[in-house]
């Protein structure tokens, strides 16, 4: 299962996407965390101290690695360099699942065990740095997530769970589509219902499931403005939490701790997610693939490389047929 966090800057999808992150390894179903914003504090958020959470390997300083494992055999592929962030896998590509020991995990993830004994694996596009100012696109950053989303086959009792970068800037690429279920934090103001709607036109044409988790929810005007704004989409919302407050003062209690109300939010994002899992279709999931890989190809790809991508897309090859197939290797 492939889930994503997004919403507006300080909404609050970062806290959420740790929760459910714990609520997961709670339960212990094995979930890799992946941070795609720009403000890196997934880690932070799941326990790790300031110096641990620097010292994570960058994925956008491994590209070249992941790009040479994942090319594998693939005859379509003529090298690594003219793999870009959209190409697809073929026939002699390498995939990967989460629960395996492979190089781009032994390069990029790090576990981080939690209060209750719990652990996950989390992998990190980097933050900005000095040499970037001025010079770079942080989308250029989390192309190795797009790459490693588009090569993973992966069940329903096994989770990836993206924090995105915030608000509309999650659409500078194809990465949007690649998730079961994307879960967008909306706080009862207007910024947060306006990043809601703005989500949803974007994301309207391309079959992406999206339900509204409300955050910052202090009483019933709250919930009955996100209602009328968000209709059918609202999921569930979650209020104060004094668990939250002692985890970000860095006094994380046991998760166990967590108020009721707000377990039963995470049991019911978890549900939903799950539930997701039946309306999977791999056949959109590789058409829109290939919809932006020849997009991605045709603007900027072909130039850059010298190759023509196009060439790269394998018509016969189905992620499907090989989640079938590979069987999960032991961690």
């Amino acid at each position: 299962m492939k889930i994503a966090f997004v919403g507006k800057g300080g909404s609050g999808k970062t806290t959420l996407s740790s929760l459910f992150i714990r609520h997961l390894a709670a339960a212990r179903i094995p979930v890799i965390a992946v941070d795609a914003d720009i403000n890196q504090h997934l880690a932070s958020a799941l326990g790790l101290d300031e110096e641990a959470a620097g010292a994570l390997p960058a994925m956008g300083h491994e590209l070249a690695l992941i790009k040479d494992y994942l090319r594998g055999s693939n005859p379509r592929i003529a090298s690594a360099e003219t793999m870009i962030k959209t190409t697809p896998p073929g026939e002699g590509s390498r995939l990967l699942r989460i629960r395996e020991e492979n190089p781009v995990y032994a390069a990029c993830a790090r576990p981080v065990k939690l209060e209750d004994g719990a652990d996950v694996r989390i992998m990190v596009t980097g933050p900005f740095t000095e040499s970037d100012l001025g010079v770079a696109c942080y989308h250029s950053k989390v192309g190795a997530v797009e790459l490693c989303l588009n090569h993973l086959v992966d069940g329903r009792d096994e989770y990836v769970v993206v924090d995105m970068t915030a608000g509309s800037d999650s659409f500078a690429s194809g990465m949007f589509t690649r998730f079961d279920m994307t879960f967008l934090v909306a706080e009862p103001t207007r910024k947060g219902i306006a990043v809601y709607r703005q989500y949803k036109e974007y994301a309207r044409d391309f079959g992406v499931s999206l339900r509204v988790v409300g955050n910052k929810v202090q009483g019933p005007d709250d919930l009955a403005f996100l209602r009328d704004e968000a209709g059918d989409d609202l999921l569930v919302t979650v209020g104060h939490s004094d668990w939250v407050r002692a985890m970000e003062k860095g006094r994380p209690h046991r998760f166990d701790a967590l108020e009721p109300a707000n377990r039963q939010a995470l049991r019911t994002l978890h549900e939903t997610a799950d539930d997701s899992y039946e309306r999977r279709d791999w056949h959109r999931y590789t058409r829109q693939m290939v919809h932006f890989h020849l997009k991605n190809a045709e603007s900027w790809g072909n130039a850059k490389t010298g190759a023509d991508l196009a060439a790269q897309v394998d018509p016969a090859f189905s992620l499907e047929e090989r989640l079938a197939k590979i069987t999960p290797q032991p961690v």
